[in-house]
């Protein structure tokens, strides 16, 4: 009688803190769904892009670049992949959001299609974005 007392007892207090738990993890969950927002970007021709930060990218652009440029009420957002071995090469932006209190720009390398034709001289392709002047800090994702 005592033992299943106490079997009662500590599968009630279980049951308590399994519950507690759950609520915890859901309130996490949705905090972070909600802590994600997209930010507008365009991504910038080389005829737009500002004549010192041309400088800056032509500087670097042989090897992997991420820079951050700031003018008045934009901000310029550049990534590169370095040399690469042919031409045929281009970088896609999947997403600029601010995650929590980070910016997060997110591209990838894009390469050229099996049998299409390239030129056989090696390339250094780059992306420009431009946003809106922001504060947070940069984080680019590969």
């Amino acid at each position: 009688m005592f033992w299943s007392r106490v079997k009662k007892y500590m599968l009630f207090w279980c049951c308590i803190v399994l519950f507690a738990l759950s609520c915890i993890g859901c309130q996490l969950g949705q905090r972070g769904a909600h802590a994600r927002s997209k930010v507008e970007f365009t991504v910038v021709k080389e005829a737009d892009i500002p004549e010192e930060l041309i400088k800056l990218i032509k500087e670097k652009k042989k090897t992997t670049m991420r820079l951050t440029y700031a003018t008045g009420e934009y901000m310029y957002l550049v990534v590169g992949y370095g040399t690469q071995k042919t031409g045929g090469y281009s970088i896609q932006v999947e997403d600029v959001a601010v995650e929590g209190s980070v910016l997060v720009v997110d591209t990838n390398l894009v390469g050229p299609q099996p049998g299409e034709s390239v030129n056989e001289l090696p390339t250094m392709p780059y992306v420009v974005i431009k946003i809106e002047k922001r504060e947070e800090p940069v984080e680019f994702k590969l």
